[in-house]
């Protein structure tokens, strides 16, 4: 995962045979672990250029991640803040992954607020 994110952020763009790519990475094993859930943040924040299939990819991708469980617990929600916050800005990409959650659970409030 690492070699492919390194790939794609090479030139800064991520375009839509990138994000096959990494659908059919993330989901090999028909889950998405913590590491492919921060490759997505990663990618998200570094890429000056996104396209419009990578949206749906992170925002499914780490809403499985997220909800496996059926619920936010603490240590997800600590996960979400830091890597969200992490480049200073929430984006329209983290903001739509916020909604996307609160749509299926009560997010906790300090996310919630995150979404405004």
């Amino acid at each position: 995962m690492k070699e492919l994110v390194k790939n794609i952020l090479a030139d800064g763009k991520i375009e839509a045979s990138e994000v096959e790519e990494l659908r059919k990475a993330i989901m090999a094993d028909g889950e998405v672990d913590k590491e492919e859930a921060k490759a997505l943040f990663q990618l998200n924040n570094e890429a000056k250029e996104k396209c419009p299939e990578f949206k749906d990819l992170f925002v499914e991708s780490i809403k499985s991640y997220i909800l496996a469980d059926g619920k936010i617990d603490d240590e997800e929600t600590k996960f979400l803040k830091e890597q969200i916050s992490s480049d200073g800005e929430v984006d329209e990409n983290e903001k739509a992954l916020l909604e996307a959650l609160a749509a299926e659970v009560d997010l906790p409030e300090e996310l919630a607020d995150m979404i405004d």
